[in-house]
């Protein structure tokens, strides 16, 4: 029997997650790590730990399996995107720690390049939008606070990756310095429409091209792993950001198709098929995936917090002990006083994208609880997504009609949200039954390379309905309470 092994690098975390031919999932492992946060804005991640975790956790679902390396055909790998890894070749030393995705220390390096009127250019290249977000101006930072950093980027003694991009690099032994089309889609230094590193952008970001890896397909042949690392010389044959893999995974692989993520923030990605659709609305346009030399483009929105306000609730304010009992005190409060909070910890996303704006929380009385504040935060994801799905239905042409919302990630296992959810955006939220679609994705890449998984019309009928939750509030009801968030919104600018 052949098995696929997706590697799952998180924001907080990274899995190993096994897959049998069939792919269903058999086994995982999971290791957290350590966050760094040296400035307020600021956050880092080592990258040590997460190439230790990963090697661990990899080990550690075989041994749980009983298996050896060289029953696995193949590995896939999916990651936290953005963040932005520097090394040198010749040592694999970071001559500083990751910038991490949702640090905003270039905040004020991102307004001198708008205040010069490039931020039309950039969007109609990569299709981003200008924001600390990516990973070009993190790479402009670290190679400005390294010491002489341009000059050893420019002579070879230091390239650049996304997280993906690193771990691949130690795994096959520093043979592979390549990435994938989608986290390429995410620097901000790679045209999407011509499909290679722009050399206007990097100039602009004195980036030289020479450090930047060579993008492949997302399924693909990236390197085969350093037998001396697992004892097998395995293949890594798909890649994928993990917004991106969730995508596949859920098989959103039609145009209109909309998934959204609930994890730490919010990521919803609508397929637009090979047009790349420019957004009037805020949202970013980029790489779903690329497979056969065959581009798919994708509308992204992007809510930076999600299921952090819960671990905020949990961790700061002390609310509850466990995430799961917030649906069940949601389900308590009183529903007759209407709160909105806006969880502006980090500025918010798409389609505000205002860095500096903080959070908020509206409609407090003498009878406001917990119970009520919590269920507020959970509403705020709901009215988040309804900000991204006009935003992204405008930009497609396309009526909200016949939507119908495909949802996984951590927070999509709540009913109560879901539900909120489905009546908030009036339109049926779809939960499948393995709602780790981000590996499942991965996987599948690995394994349509490997020959080892069908082709993507069969793997989209293996899709598997959990739980649609319908709308249970009029849709008169839905208008008037995204209109108290909308106001509240508009209150904190």
């Amino acid at each position: 029997m052949s098995y696929v092994i997706s590697i799952d690098q998180g924001t907080t975390s990274t899995r190993s997650i096994l897959f049998d031919h069939k792919i269903n999932a058999i086994n995982s492992s999971q290791i957290e790590f350590k966050q760094y946060f040296p400035k307020s804005g600021w956050v880092e991640h080592n990258p040590e730990d997460l190439w230790n975790t990963t090697v661990s956790t990899f080990k550690d679902v075989l041994k749980k399996s009983n298996l050896t390396p060289n029953m696995v055909a193949a590995i896939g790998i999916t990651n936290q995107r953005e963040t932005t890894v520097v090394w040198d070749p010749k040592t694999g030393e970071c001559p500083t720690k990751a910038i991490v995705w949702q640090d905003r220390r270039t905040s004020d390096f991102c307004k001198r390049l708008k205040n010069q009127s490039l931020e039309e250019m950039i969007k109609n290249k990569t299709g981003l939008i200008l924001d600390p977000y990516f990973s070009s101006t993190k790479l402009n930072w670290i190679l400005s606070n390294i010491p002489d950093g341009f000059n050893k980027a420019k002579n070879g003694d230091l390239i650049f990756g996304t997280v993906d991009s690193y771990l691949i690099w130690k795994l096959t032994g520093g043979r592979s310095h390549v990435t994938d089309a989608t986290n390429a889609s995410r620097t901000m230094l790679f045209n999407i429409k011509d499909y290679k590193w722009d050399e206007e952008i990097c100039d602009l970001m004195n980036i030289p091209i020479k450090m930047l890896p060579k993008v492949l397909d997302s399924a693909d042949f990236f390197g085969e792993v350093d037998k001396d690392i697992f004892g097998s010389s395995i293949p890594i044959l798909g890649v994928a950001g993990d917004q991106q893999a969730a995508t596949i995974g859920q098989a959103c692989f039609n145009p209109g198709m909309i998934k959204s993520t609930y994890g730490t923030g919010c990521f919803s990605l609508l397929n637009t098929g090979s047009d790349f659709v420019k957004s009037n609305n805020n949202m970013l346009t980029t790489i779903a995936y690329r497979i056969n030399n065959k581009t798919t483009y994708a509308l992204e929105g992007s809510i930076f917090i999600a299921g952090a306000v819960i671990q905020w609730l949990r961790d700061e304010m002390k609310f509850f002990k466990s995430a799961e009992k917030s649906g069940i005190m949601a389900e308590e409060a009183d529903h007759n006083q209407r709160l909105y909070f806006v969880p502006a910890f980090t500025g918010l996303g798409a389609p505000y994208w205002q860095p500096d704006v903080r959070g908020a929380i509206f409609g407090l009385n003498r009878n406001t609880g917990q119970n009520e504040i919590i269920k507020a935060a959970l509403e705020s994801v709901s009215y988040q997504s309804l900000d991204l799905i006009n935003a992204m239905l405008l930009d497609f042409k396309k009526s909200s009609d016949d939507l119908v919302l495909r949802v996984d990630g951590g927070m999509s296992a709540s009913n109560w949200t879901m539900q909120n959810l489905s009546d908030i955006i009036q339109a049926p939220v779809d939960r499948p039954k393995f709602l780790e679609t981000t590996a499942l994705g991965a996987a599948w890449l690995a394994g349509f390379k490997s020959g080892v998984y069908p082709k993507m019309t069969d793997f989209s009928e293996q899709w598997n309905l959990d739980v649609r939750f319908n709308p249970k509030i009029k849709k008169s009801k839905a208008n008037d309470l995204y209109k108290g968030w909308k106001k509240a919104v508009s209150s904190v600018f």
